[in-house]
């Protein structure tokens, strides 16, 4: 899975100010999620963005599982 994750979601300070973004494209995984979380399908993601892949839309979601394994939430009682 992180060599999918390496491949896929790029860091590059040059680029949308250092936001992981997919294959050095100007698309945030911020912005895929968005999306996502508004309801639209892959076919939709895709066609708004023809340069994408569906393993990319698929990668955005595995690295937004491995951030939220990797923070700990505080709450109060």
């Amino acid at each position: 899975m992180y060599d999918i994750l390496n491949q896929r979601i790029t860091f590059d300070p040059q680029v949308m100010s250092g936001q992981p973004c997919i294959r050095g494209l100007r698309v945030t995984v911020a912005n895929i999620l968005r999306m996502l979380a508004a309801h639209h399908d892959h076919f939709f993601i895709l066609k708004a963005y023809p340069y994408l892949e569906e393993e990319d839309i698929d990668a955005c979601l595995e690295y937004a599982a491995y951030l939220s394994t990797d923070h700990e939430v505080l709450t109060t009682a």
